[in-house]
């Protein structure tokens, strides 16, 4: 006797982080996450991308700064690392997008602010580095002098815009995009 099964079409799932996780290793930090959240483009966020997103490709090809990427299953992410290394807020990746994921209307576009590791910086471990604020437009990294070291990097979170120019340019990858504290 054979038993039918009907099952209905879905659109596949987005990816599943925590087992992502513990193949990359989270296991072995005590089973702290080792892939973070990704940082999605400007005006969505992570539920929208994984609802609405058709991984076509048309935001990627629109960023004019090369900073949109597809990552885990081919979801659009932001890589400062990648391109020019910030975003302008031009609203291409939005344009371009035929599913609704973005909302253009959203203000501000994302609420992400810089973080500066002190294990990685390389102004807090004695060396000559100004990188992040050089490329800051809004002023919000600043420096300090000091006695006995080089100035080290002070950030204002509201004047931080995420644009990610500091994270693109931080010679020792010190600086990550995190979404603010509610």
């Amino acid at each position: 006797m054979s038993r039918s099964r009907t099952s209905t079409p879905t659109q596949p799932a987005g990816p599943d982080r925590a087992r992502r996780a513990f193949l990359r290793g989270a296991f072995l930090a005590g089973g702290a996450d080792a892939t973070p959240e990704p940082l999605r483009p400007p005006w969505t966020d992570d539920g929208r991308v994984l609802d609405a997103c058709t991984r076509c490709g048309d935001c990627l090809r629109a960023c004019p700064e090369g900073i949109v990427i597809a990552g885990d299953g081919g979801f659009p992410e932001v890589d400062f690392g990648a391109g020019s290394g910030t975003c302008t807020f031009c609203g291409a990746c939005a344009g371009a997008c035929r599913a609704e994921v973005f909302e253009p209307a959203r203000n501000p576009a994302w609420t992400v602010t810089a973080v500066i590791s002190e294990q990685r910086c390389l102004a807090v471990a004695g060396v000559h580095c100004e990188t992040c604020r050089d490329a800051c437009g809004e002023a919000a990294v600043r420096f300090r002098p000091r006695l006995g070291g080089p100035p080290r990097p002070e950030l204002e979170p509201d004047r931080c815009t995420g644009c990610g120019a500091c994270a693109g340019t931080c010679p020792a990858d010190a600086i990550t995009l995190q979404p603010e504290a509610a």
